[in-house]
């Protein structure tokens, strides 16, 4: 009998549930938007009932944006904390589900579940150091090193990364309530919108936006190659949907390195360093569901 695994993917824009095995044994998924905490938490719940037996489930996963509190001596552990998601801060993500369903649970960052995911069964399999990152409604980036997903003091926020900003090129301010002109604030979906007053997915391939926006996002892949000398660069989220940001991101990577760095992987194979979510767009939800498996693992 197959095991099988539910997953929340909780975005702060929609929440993706999933009842499944592994990507090829998929039984049922659907996706709400984020209301209020009670009403989204409520919806997910009752999507899983609908859709296992008693005894069916070996684990849940809930991979969720934040910041979070991971830190499971904490009183606060499974809380989102300082989000800026209006009626969200605060709030207890993992004891509504520890209270609906007797099983172990895994919680992560959503980007943390993604990066897992691709490390099973996506575009990071084999390897033991990478990175993933998502640029979307924020952006956010999990890193893997020696097989294992970093967690320190909180999580990783590599999308508030500071980068150089020439406001002769690009006056644009930012729009991350935190930090105003880094990472996030200059590279998200919302700040292409605010920037250039049409959504992403409503410019042509040739708008200069997307020299802009690879130029942002291959400052703040150069510092990770520095930092952290991943064996890959893993993009995902709605941004990268385009796929003309893949070349332009590349080539300003190589610019920006200016081959400081020799290793072959980045100078002669980069369309292999540089990569999409083997994925696709179910890298989250499907990351849940490894977060899942590895819960049940440890206490198996």
């Amino acid at each position: 009998m197959t095991d099988l695994f539910a997953g929340i993917e909780a975005g702060g824009t929609k929440w993706v549930c999933m009842i499944a095995a592994h990507p090829e044994d998929i039984r049922a998924s659907t996706r709400f938007p984020t209301t209020q905490p009670e009403e989204t938490i409520g919806a997910a719940i009752a999507f899983i009932k609908r859709q296992i037996q008693p005894g069916e489930l070996k684990g849940l996963g809930i991979g969720s944006f934040g910041p979070l509190d991971l830190a499971p001596e904490s009183p606060t552990y499974g809380f989102l904390t300082t989000t800026p998601k209006p009626g969200w801060a605060n709030s207890d993500l993992i004891s509504p589900f520890r209270g609906a369903f007797d099983l172990p649970t895994g919680f992560d960052t959503d980007v943390n579940a993604a990066a897992l995911g691709e490390a099973r069964w996506g575009a990071a399999q084999g390897l033991i150091d990478f990175v993933y990152m998502t640029i979307g409604t924020g952006i956010g980036g999990a890193g893997m090193v020696n097989g294992g997903l970093i967690h320190g003091l909180v999580h990783s926020e590599m999308g508030h990364l500071h980068i150089p900003h020439d406001k002769e090129r690009d006056p644009f301010p930012g729009v991350c309530p935190y930090h105003g002109d880094w990472l996030e604030g200059l590279a998200t979906g919302p700040a292409i919108e605010a920037r250039w007053g049409k959504r992403g997915e409503n410019l042509p391939p040739e708008h200069p936006a997307w020299q802009l926006e690879a130029h942002y996002l291959a400052l703040g892949i150069a510092n990770l190659i520095f930092t952290l000398s991943p064996q890959r660069i893993i993009l995902g989220g709605g941004v990268m949907e385009q796929e003309q940001l893949f070349p332009l991101i590349r080539k300003s990577v190589l610019d920006i390195l200016s081959n400081y760095i020799s290793a072959k992987e980045i100078l002669e194979n980069i369309e292999q360093y540089i990569v999409p979510p083997g994925l696709g767009s179910q890298a989250g939800v499907l990351g849940a569901i490894a977060l899942g498996q590895r819960a049940a693992e440890r206490i198996g």
